[in-house]
């Protein structure tokens, strides 16, 4: 098991995902973020069910900057109740764990 985390996020807009995902990465809170345009989210909300297109944040991060990540997505987030769902990685390629964690907050200092 790793201390790495994928965290899942949805934004209504594509230009808001682009801002959300530089946030992230500006803040040394995520290594990368992928983009994944016009999902399709079927959800409850106000007792009705509602659909919408949404576009999908896959943060790659760690668990000890998690409440960070969490904190500054929704401060910045504009769902009243943004998804902010952590999953654990259990393992991953050597490199690409290294990668991500020279590129994170408390990893040492990008080359």
């Amino acid at each position: 098991m790793t201390d790495k985390v994928v965290v899942l996020g949805t934004c209504g807009q594509e230009d808001e995902a682009g801002q959300l995902a530089r946030l992230l990465i500006d803040r040394r809170l995520a290594a990368c973020v992928n983009i994944v345009p016009r999902v399709r989210s079927v959800y409850r909300w106000n007792d009705a069910v509602e659909s919408a297109e949404e576009w999908l944040l896959l943060i790659k991060s760690s668990r000890p900057l998690f409440e960070q990540l969490r904190t500054a997505l929704e401060d910045a987030h504009s769902y009243k109740v943004p998804e902010v769902l952590a999953l654990s990685v259990v393992d991953g390629a050597g490199p690409y764990l290294d990668w991500l964690q020279v590129n994170l907050q408390e990893g040492p200092a990008a080359g």
